[in-house]
C-alpha cells in the first residue's frame, strides 16, 4: 500500500474490537434457527469488515486513491477525514456522532432484550416501554448501533454495502416470529401490530411514552 495513506495497521487491536464487540452481539442475540444464524451472520461480516479497515488496511481508501484519482497526500484512513477537506476535524465530528449512535443504539438493544425477557419469564406479551415504542426495539438498537459505527463515524465499501442487506435480513426474520407471536396470543398481538410501528416509532407512540414517562402505553 501506498505509504502516504496514513494507516495503523494494529492487527491485533482490530481482533480484539471484533471479539468483543461479536460477543456482545451473540450474548444478546443468541441465534437459534437458522434464518437467525443468517441474518447473525451478516452483522459479523458488517463488524469484521470494519474493524479489519478501522484497525488494520483501509482499503475503501485505498481503492478510492487509487482508482479515482483522489490525491493521496496526507489521506488518513478515515474516509471523512480525507474527503470533507477539514482533516482530523473531519473524524473527530464523525466520532463523536458516530459513538453517540453506536451507545444509543446498545442501550436500547440490551433494554429491550431485557424487556422481552421478562414478558417471556411471566408468559406475557411485550408491549409496554420500548415496546410500546416499536414493535422490535432489539433491531431498532441494532440498526441505530451499525449505522453510527459503520456509517457514521467509519464508513467502509462493505460496511455502508452491508447495512442495507443487514436491515433487509431482520425486517423478514421480524416478520417470521411475528408470524410465531400471533399464533401464540392470537388478536391481542394483532390489535397490538395495528396500533405500534415495527422499527420506527410515529409521533403518536412518542406522545404516550412521554406521557407516561417511559412507561406503560
Amino acid at each position: 500500500m501506498d505509504g502516504q495513506i496514513a494507516h495503523s495497521g494494529a492487527w491485533g487491536l482490530a481482533l480484539i474490537m471484533i471479539v468483543v464487540a461479536s460477543w456482545i452481539f451473540y450474548r444478546y442475540m443468541a441465534p437459534s434457527t437458522w434464518r437467525e444464524w443468517a441474518s447473525a451472520g451478516t452483522v459479523q461480516a458488517f463488524i469484521i469488515a470494519l474493524y479489519a479497515e478501522m484497525y488494520g488496511f483501509p482499503l475503501t481508501i485505498y481503492l478510492l486513491a487509487r482508482f479515482t484519482g483522489l490525491d493521496r497526500t496526507g489521506l488518513n484512513a478515515n474516509l471523512w477525514s480525507s474527503l470533507v477537506g477539514i482533516g482530523e476535524t473531519g473524524m473527530l465530528i464523525s466520532m463523536l456522532l458516530g459513538y453517540a449512535m453506536l451507545f444509543a443504539g446498545i442501550g436500547i438493544f440490551i433494554q429491550g432484550w431485557r424487556e422481552l425477557y421478562l414478558a417471556h419469564q411471566y408468559g406475557q406479551l411485550a408491549t409496554t416501554k420500548l415496546y410500546g415504542l416499536v414493535r422490535h426495539p432489539q433491531y431498532t438498537g441494532l440498526f441505530i448501533a451499525l449505522f453510527g459505527e459503520g456509517v457514521v463515524h467509519w464508513p467502509t465499501i462493505f460496511s455502508v454495502a452491508l447495512f442495507p442487506l443487514i436491515v433487509a435480513a431482520y425486517t423478514l426474520l421480524a416478520r417470521r416470529e411475528e408470524q410465531v407471536v400471533e399464533e401464540r396470543f392470537g388478536e391481542a398481538y394483532r390489535a397490538y401490530r395495528q396500533q405500534v410501528p415495527m422499527f420506527i416509532p410515529g409521533k403518536d407512540q412518542w406522545k404516550a411514552f412521554i406521557q407516561r414517562g417511559g412507561g406503560q402505553l
